[in-house]
């Protein structure tokens, strides 16, 4: 089994909060400061004064963000009086703080390297939750600081969900045993092969993993041993590609390496949503469902599993509660809605989603639109309480396309 590391690797301790009118609204104060409560002292300790690098993040709701560096400065208001100390924490005006709004929800999270994390989010979002889970923070953000740390070598490790979380904090994780994923990856030289092959060399590395004793925690192992085979091979594709350097004529070729860029984050992007697929397809095959994948419906509409197949439900005579479709999104977000249309005949839609902590708004609006939620079972506890009676597994839903075709 791979090493995936602790978070306490990454992070020593947190504080979180809402922010009242005045720490949000820059035109209400010009302090730029938090008063230094003892749960500020406990992430940042007495010594001071210290500046810490920090940086400040932005996440919206749909995880759009904006990031940038700058510091955090900790210190002692009444640093030459005799009996009285008055801890201040001072931080400048950034594009995130002029974007924050009362009732937005602070992360500010201090580093195992000394520096510092600021995250703001709305409230009760989608990226809140994920934080409030990853940090182990179980009560709601309020006006006053609540601290979590994170104590050495007894945190959590990070697993799946939590790589998914830290990934949108723009955090690079270690690779864990990276000689094991080299000589897996050795066959495919500086090429990516294609994503079914990945997929294939993923399920075959894992060979105590089988979809028929638990398709929900084999998913998740299929995907994460595929992510990080994946994120190796491209390690040593990019550094080999950056060796050769961006050079146009005399100066530096800027447009080539954007379009470099862009088009890693681009693959990565879609590589995981087909490896979902992939994936998934595996273990309906191992359950002996009838499926098609991608087959066309309404408007050239292409649900990416409908079961028992588009033979089926172009039959007008073919019960249409027998019908089922099962659309596959690794972030789900608000990208949700595009499955309602793909499949006219069929009522209520079924979504899977890797996304962890979905916010109630969202799956709210999901219940109220007949689209039902499938989740692998060990993401539910990301999830509020009220939320995971109605969450369905990836077996639950495996039983209940096993019941319609029979």
């Amino acid at each position: 089994m791979i090493h995936r590391g602790l978070l306490s690797d990454y992070f020593d301790g947190v504080v979180v909060k809402r922010l009242s009118a005045v720490e949000a609204d820059t035109k209400q104060s010009n302090q730029h400061e938090f008063n230094g409560v003892h749960q500020l002292k406990k992430i940042l300790g007495e010594e001071e004064p210290r500046t810490f690098p920090a940086r400040f993040v932005w996440l919206g709701v749909e995880q759009e963000g904006i990031s940038e560096d700058g510091f955090l400065t900790w210190y002692d208001a009444r640093r030459d009086h005799p009996n009285r100390s008055e801890y201040r924490l001072y931080f400048p005006t950034t594009p995130i703080s002029e974007m924050a709004s009362e009732g937005d929800t602070l992360f500010i999270a201090r580093r195992t390297d000394g520096s510092a994390m600021v995250i703001v989010t709305p409230a009760d979002s989608t990226i809140q939750n994920q934080l409030l889970w990853l940090f182990g923070i179980e009560d709601q953000p309020t006006l006053s600081f609540t601290s979590q740390e994170i104590e050495k070598n007894t945190s959590a490790e990070i697993d799946f969900t939590a790589r998914y979380i830290m990934d949108e904090l723009g955090i690079e994780l270690e690779e864990p045993e990276s000689d094991f994923l080299d000589a897996l990856i050795q066959q495919f030289g500086l090429k990516f092969p294609t994503t079914r092959e990945m997929s294939e060399l993923a399920r075959s590395s894992l060979k105590n993993v089988g979809a028929r004793d638990d398709p929900d925690m084999a998913l998740l192992a299929w995907i994460e041993r595929e992510e990080q085979l994946f994120r190796r091979l491209e390690r040593h594709i990019v550094s080999d590609r950056l060796k050769d350097g961006f050079i146009a004529g005399d100066g530096a070729d800027v447009e080539g390496f954007l379009l470099f860029s862009l088009s890693v984050q681009n693959r990565r992007k879609s590589r995981m949503g087909a490896a979902l697929e992939n994936h998934l397809e595996a273990i309906f095959h191992t359950f002996d469902l009838r499926f098609n994948r991608g087959a066309l419906t309404e408007n050239k509409s292409k649900p990416d599993f409908l079961f028992p197949g588009a033979a089926e439900y172009h039959d007008d005579e073919f019960p249409a509660a027998r019908l089922t479709m099962l659309g596959a999104k690794s972030t789900c977000k608000d990208r949700w809605r595009q499955v309602l249309p793909e499949a006219a005949r069929i009522e209520i839609k079924h979504l899977l989603t890797l996304e962890p902590g979905i916010s109630q708004n969202q799956t709210d609006q999901m219940r109220a639109n007949n689209l039902q939620l499938v989740s692998p079972q060990p993401l539910h506890i990301t999830f509020k309480t009220q939320q995971q009676g109605w969450l369905m597994t990836l077996y639950q839903f495996i039983q209940l396309s096993q019941q319609r075709q029979r």
